[in-house]
């Protein structure tokens, strides 16, 4: 029988990077098996996701091994709900950051600012989106200088959508907000980004 109990795995706190995290239809398979009771599956998931995971939890509590102790009590979530009735049955890495997010502000409260250290670890790669794109061709120092200035909200709508990479509804779902409203705050966050650059050159 599966113990529930996980042992964090060791993250290196290196300049983080941005994980290939398994495709949508990949990831309603492990849904499927894991609902079955596939222990294979269930510590496939935690193979795959424990990283990204603790990488956002990092971010917010800015302390490696309180994020380490945050993210196995995520994943003992997740064996709990998959044993119950509250298994994820979609987006199982938007659920995965949800559950991370109710444990941020359990332990913490509402957490205000991003700790600003943290944030020398965060830039995200370039793809075919121009805010990525415009985020990702920014210095680190520059980057964190401008980060560090924006509110709670707007780091962490850029840090779900560029960051981990999660579509508009996965963040709307882990914020609590309707889609519109995530296009609106990403779209004020950059906005606030390239203004804070723009005084930079004055």
């Amino acid at each position: 029988m599966w113990s529930g109990i996980f042992y964090p795995t060791r993250v290196a706190d290196s300049p983080m990077i941005v994980l290939v995290l398994p495709d949508i239809p990949q990831e309603d398979r492990l849904i499927t098996r894991a609902r079955q009771g596939d222990q294979a599956a269930i510590m496939q998931i935690y193979e795959s996701y424990f990283t990204p995971v603790y990488q956002y939890i990092r971010l917010r509590v800015g302390e490696a091994m309180l994020a380490e102790d945050l993210a196995s009590d995520v994943f003992v979530k997740m064996v709990n709900a998959f044993r119950g009735h509250n298994a994820p049955r979609h987006s199982l890495r938007g659920w995965l950051f949800k559950v991370a997010r109710n444990e941020i502000y359990a332990h913490y409260g509402k957490v205000k600012q991003f700790p600003t250290e943290t944030l020398d670890d965060w830039l995200p790669s370039g793809d075919d989106d121009a805010e990525a794109r415009f985020i990702a061709s920014l210095t680190a120092e520059r980057a964190r200088r401008a980060l560090a200035m924006l509110a709670p909200e707007q780091q962490e709508v850029l840090i779900l959508r560029f960051g981990q990479t999660l579509d508009l509804q996965e963040t709307a779902d882990i914020m609590g907000k309707s889609v519109s409203a995530i296009k609106s705050l990403q779209f004020r966050a950059v906005n606030t980004l390239r203004s804070i650059l723009g005084k930079d050159h004055e």
